[in-house]
């Protein structure tokens, strides 16, 4: 997975101390969240290796259920004041209207200008699974995503219900950078990998997703300003390759020949279902992780939901929250301890003797969780 080293993150790794936020919110995050953490706390110990603190933060539905809010002020103020970073576990965000609610996670990704999701899908070399190795950027402040919705009534007295879209140039061409420069990262780490060996094996890429043949001024505007970050820089990004497609394409692209993309940038839904869709590619939302990304801050997010039918029940796949962990040391500049992680992950899930009922398996979140240690 592509390494995204920032300023920001500089001073936790000179000092090694590493205090992380944990949010575990509903269902299923109080158990993979904890599995994360027991992961992280199993490292090899080294003189360049983090030194772990935790904080345990509240947030989720059920808590704005108790208390009236689902993302108290505590949380922001100690996640800006004591963490380097944070790890999230899940919402159950209900399907229909709650006076009072909102996601936390949207509003956590806006308070701390977390404006990228970076969600790494990639299959275990060895393991039968078809051979990808995409890394969806997923614009993370924008789009429908604003929640800026209303209801009016017609002249015959039926409702009509609206949402506004928001698409600016500049969440656009951060978006952008971020999709071009992880090309040029994931490039430079590929090189040290047999040709053989790579799954990936053309120039780097950028496929730029988009609906702008119909939704010309929105999505004609995200067309316009990523493909800018290329052209007018023209020798930074003189070796990465660009192309686009529709996200009707692409979905069906995606499925059918998921080998043909490399780094996908797309606007915030978009992103959102694309991203989801391509974890039925390597076998279940329990093994695709994400990382919310800013410039001086990370959230490592579990791309699955809160999964209330299997919430307390130890079926939960926790391989997604570890990665998301392993993601949240790289971007942190713990490349090395990250690196661990994946492997002992991907370890587990080449021998594949130990498997949650997600992956047509019997064994448990804590099973799982001790045979990614017992590797590490």
């Amino acid at each position: 997975m592509a390494s995204l080293l920032r300023r920001g993150f500089a001073t936790a790794a000179q000092s090694n101390k590493v205090t992380i936020g944990l949010i575990p919110a509903d269902g299923i995050g109080r158990e993979v969240i904890p599995a994360a953490r027991q992961v992280l706390e199993s490292l090899p110990k080294s003189e360049s290796s983090p030194r772990f603190e935790f904080i345990h933060l509240d947030a989720g539905f059920e808590h704005f259920q108790k208390h009236g809010v689902a993302l108290p002020e505590e949380t922001l103020t100690r996640l800006r004041g004591e963490c380097q970073g944070a790890l999230f576990g899940a919402v159950s965000s209900p399907s229909h209207k709650v006076a009072g609610y909102s996601s936390p996670i949207v509003a956590l990704r806006k308070h701390l200008d977390l404006y990228a999701n970076v969600r790494p899908v990639a299959s275990v070399a060895g393991s039968g699974q078809k051979q990808l190795d995409m890394l969806i950027i997923r614009e993370n402040t924008e789009c429908l995503y604003i929640k800026q919705e209303r209801i009016e009534t017609d002249a015959n007295g039926l409702k009509v219900a609206y949402a506004d879209r928001k698409i600016s140039e500049y969440a656009s061409r951060r978006a952008g950078q971020m999709a071009f420069n992880m090309a040029l990262m994931r490039d430079k780490l590929r090189s040290n990998v047999p040709a053989s060996e790579r799954l990936w094996q053309g120039k780097p890429k950028v496929t730029i997703v988009h609906k702008s043949n119909v939704l010309s001024i929105t999505d004609g505007l995200w067309r316009e300003t990523v493909r800018g970050v290329k052209e007018n820089n023209a020798a930074l990004y003189a070796g990465v390759d660009m192309d686009e497609q529709l996200v009707d394409s692409m979905v069906y692209r995606m499925f059918r020949e998921p080998e043909a993309f490399d780094v996908v940038v797309a606007p915030n839904l978009y992103g959102d279902i694309i991203s989801d869709g391509a974890a039925a590619l390597v076998g279940s939302l329990g093994l695709v992780p994400s990382a919310n990304v800013g410039d001086n801050f990370v959230v490592g997010e579990p791309v699955h939901g809160s999964a209330p039918d299997i919430a307390g029940q130890q079926k939960a796949n926790p391989i997604a929250a570890i990665r998301s962990a392993g993601l949240l040391l790289e971007h942190m500049g713990y490349s090395g301890d990250a690196a661990r992680i994946y492997q002992a992950v991907d370890g587990v899930l080449r021998e594949g003797l130990i498997k949650t009922p997600d992956l047509g398996g019997k064994s448990t979140t804590q099973e799982v969780t001790d045979a990614v240690c017992k590797r590490l």
